[in-house]
């Protein structure tokens, strides 16, 4: 199946602001949306206590630099998403919580262009499986470590693999299983059918090893529960 552009993604979370505005409603399909996000910005906290500056890459309407302020209040806030109405909804929410500056940027994180050794905290909430191919993957990576400061640590969130087609398997069954007890097989079928169009997730393992070659000094396993992880690099 030939995957969605990157207009297309954009135009589908133009359209779905208010759903991602609120974590109740907009991280349904995710397993462990709450876990997840509490345990990688505590993480962040105990690993930046002193953090001062946050990157939000496909912030969305800014949840994860939300509970990231609850941790460490007044942070200057980097945001960037593919669409601006995301951006707009993050700016005005997070701009409430924060006495520093809040800076917006929209575009694909392939593409912005953002300041070396500079910020001490990188979110990535469900943003990585849009990647691609390997290089593509090696090139973001690349780019991530480079705007860290040392010590600075970088806490994905995001759907995975398996590196094992039978575990693999037996994963999205499960998670086909979890969708089906939420709202019965339709609900079932559309999210695994825009997951099939839309994403090209990786497993954890890939990343974690990525995350070495690119060189990050150390990598944790904050949580994992079937096709959903939370797990970090730290430079």
């Amino acid at each position: 199946m030939k995957k969605s552009t990157v207009k297309e993604i954009k135009e589908r979370f133009d359209k779905d602001v208010e759903r991602f505005s609120n974590l109740e409603t907009g991280q349904v399909a995710t397993i462990d949306a709450k876990i997840s996000l509490e345990v990688l910005t505590e993480g962040a906290k105990r690993i930046q206590p002193n953090a001062q500056r946050v990157l939000d890459i496909g912030c969305g309407a800014g949840n994860y630099t939300l509970k990231m302020l609850s941790k460490i209040p007044n942070l200057q806030c980097t945001l960037v998403d593919l669409s601006r109405p995301m951006l707009d909804s993050a700016l005005g929410r997070v701009s409430l919580h924060t006495n520093q500056s809040v800076r917006i940027i929209q575009g694909d994180i392939r593409d912005v262009l953002l300041e070396e050794n500079h910020f001490d905290i990188i979110l990535a909430g469900a943003v990585l499986h849009h990647l691609r191919d390997d290089k593509d993957w090696e090139t973001v990576f690349k780019k991530l470590f480079s705007l860290l400061t040392e010590n600075g640590c970088l806490m994905i969130s995001d759907l995975i693999t398996q590196e094992t087609y039978a575990i693999n398997e037996y994963t999205w069954q499960r998670y086909g299983e979890y969708l089906e007890s939420i709202n019965g097989k339709e609900y079932r079928d559309k999210v695994l059918d825009y997951i099939k169009k839309e994403d090209s997730p990786r497993s954890m393992t890939y990343q974690l090893d990525l995350m070495k070659k690119v060189g990050f000094g150390t990598t944790e396993i904050l949580h994992k529960n079937m096709c959903f992880g939370a797990f970090a690099g730290i430079k």
